[in-house]
């Protein structure tokens, strides 16, 4: 038989839950605003290196990545509060505000140069993202480590289609 407590435990988790789908699905939604309306023409018209993937690819990527982010936010919101729990969240907001503002910067102002000024710094957060999570839950920061790669992957591209077009 349920207790009271363990209820209460069930609310907290979905609640938990919520919010961190809520963060992540914010954060994609705003980023789909900026990149869907400038594929065509202007993404299109680039040039770009040869390891750029075809469009199609981007969106299963990212939504596993967001699906792992939502994850990892979930276990870390799940924990008792600490410093250092307000710390990680902090950086994961960070990073979720920078990786919206990279549609805009890129795909809506038209400029892989600002892409770029996002993106190192996006890169930085993230780690320090993973960094922080590894010491409150070793999974949460694992589920970031693919977003990590991806990101790095995504800087040679921004790099690459900037010095390619400027």
């Amino acid at each position: 038989m349920d207790t009271p407590e363990s209820f209460q435990s069930i609310k907290r988790g979905a609640l938990h839950g919520a919010l961190a789908v809520a963060a992540v699905g914010t954060a994609s939604v705003l980023g789909q605003l900026a990149t869907y309306p400038n594929l065509v023409p202007w993404y299109a018209g680039l040039v770009k290196p040869s390891f750029n993937p075809p469009n199609w690819v981007f969106g299963p990527v990212w939504t596993s990545l967001y699906l792992l982010m939502a994850f990892a936010a979930w276990r870390i919101l799940r924990l008792p509060p600490s410093p250092a729990k307000r710390n990680a969240l902090m950086l994961f907001a960070a990073q979720l505000v920078l990786n919206a503002a990279w549609s805009w910067m890129f795909f809506a102002a038209h400029s892989p140069a600002l892409g770029m000024i996002n993106i190192v710094p996006q890169l930085m957060v993230i780690l320090a993202t993973i960094g922080t999570f590894y010491r409150l839950d070793r999974l949460a920061a694992l589920c970031l480590v693919p977003l990590a790669l991806w990101v790095a992957f995504a800087t040679a591209l921004n790099f690459e289609i900037w010095r390619l077009n400027g």
